[in-house]
């Protein structure tokens, strides 16, 4: 059917709800955008195998990651599927698609049309949450704390255009704090507007989908461009095994078990859950750059020393993130069972440190086969150790 040509924004709660939400069609299409927008960013990493290079990455990735977070939680509450919905939903992928193009030209020549999309961007979300607010009064405490929040940070975005560099970067880094500590600040107004505990965690593990499709896409790269021998094919296909091993890691485990400390305004645990996604995210993107260029330089040919530093940081950077994640999601076990499954992580990137200080001989076969073999173990341990029943959580 088509959609209402006005629907007002309606406060969407689980409570309220026949069944568990999920991602709609429009949520699908929507991500699209965010899956080019990623290319791009590992595209030009791929090409600035630098510390300059990095920097510019992570200035980058983390206002695209709390975009999509920002349109996610807006729409978990509120999202009618009306026509305005649509309507905001494609302005929102322009700019998405915008932030793509100035990407591609990275902090030398894309940082103040940059600056620009994200403040538009944000900006078009503070509006979204001003029109609910006034639909919904019960949400006018939390429309307004985080109108004021997130309008700060819109500003010192804009601010920062007027100002050269570094210290524009100091305006993004001064924004990007007001926008990640304003819900941290929420507290007792989310309760009364909780998130949906059901479709926060499906649209979480989407993303990370985006990018452990970054990691495969890295290998058909790294692999386009040489002779299909048959040391080749295997390192091609370590490297696949070692996205399906972090899917494995994450998705056999995943849920949003620590969002519901949100129900009692706790919100430390919840956006600690929610914040350790971008590490886990950045770091499965960065490991794709790094993949294609072991794949590229051939099975026996020993990696650069950025390139080595990059896969083996990126794994680590993963798999401690992933720690922090099983951590604090307490439906995988008791508390004893989740410290043994995080130290176990954090003994594998530990592992991949060391091999980035001592396998600088090490050829890029041998270097996947071996952080293939950390993550692997990861896997068989989940396998072999039985979950112990855990205490539901307090709603």
């Amino acid at each position: 059917m088509p959609p209402a040509i006005w629907q007002p924004p309606t406060l969407r709660q689980d409570d309220a709800e026949d069944s568990d939400r999920r991602a709609t069609w429009l949520e699908l299409f929507y991500d699209l955008v965010f899956v080019a927008t990623i290319s791009q960013l590992s595209h030009y990493l791929s090409g600035h195998l630098s510390w300059a290079g990095l920097l510019s990455f992570g200035l980058f990735f983390v206002p695209i990651w709390w975009c999509w977070v920002g349109a996610t939680f807006y729409a978990t509450r509120f999202d009618a599927d009306g026509l305005f919905d649509r309507l905001f939903a494609f302005m929102e992928m322009v700019i998405v698609a915008a932030m793509a193009v100035h990407v591609h030209h990275g902090l030398g020549g894309g940082d103040i049309g940059f600056a620009l999309c994200y403040a538009a961007f944000r900006g078009l979300l503070v509006l979204q949450y001003q029109i609910a607010g006034y639909y919904n009064p019960i949400t006018e405490g939390l429309v307004r704390h985080y109108s004021v929040g997130f309008g700060l940070s819109v500003l010192l975005w804009l601010g920062s255009v007027f100002v050269p560099a570094p210290w524009r970067y100091v305006l993004w880094m001064a924004g990007l704090l007001i926008d990640l500590s304003t819900p941290l600040t929420a507290g007792r107004l989310v309760v009364q507007v909780p998130p949906s505990f059901t479709h926060v965690p499906e649209r979480v593990g989407l993303f990370t989908i985006i990018v452990l499709g970054e990691a495969v896409i890295g290998v058909v790269r790294g692999l386009s461009n040489l002779d299909w021998t048959l040391a080749a094919e295997t390192t091609a296909v370590l490297g696949l095994a070692i996205a399906f091993c972090l899917w494995w890691l994450y998705f056999d485990s995943v849920d949003g078990s620590p969002l519901q400390s949100m129900r009692a305004g706790k919100m430390g645990t919840a956006l600690s859950w929610l914040y350790c996604h971008l590490p886990l995210t950045a770091g499965i993107a960065m490991a794709g750059v790094g993949l294609e260029h072991m794949i590229a330089n051939g099975p026996t040919t020993p990696p650069e020393q950025a390139e080595l530093w990059l896969f083996c940081s990126a794994i680590a950077l993963v798999l401690s993130a992933l720690a922090a994640i099983h951590w604090m999601t307490c439906t995988l076990g008791t508390p004893r069972f989740r410290r043994s499954l995080s130290t176990y992580r954090l003994g594998s990137a530990l592992f991949a440190i060391a091999l980035a200080i001592l396998g600088t001989n090490l050829p890029s076969l041998g270097m996947v086969a071996w952080l293939m073999v950390a993550c692997g173990i990861q896997v068989v341990f989940n396998l072999i150790k039985p979950r112990p029943v855990a205490k539901q959580p307090q709603a």
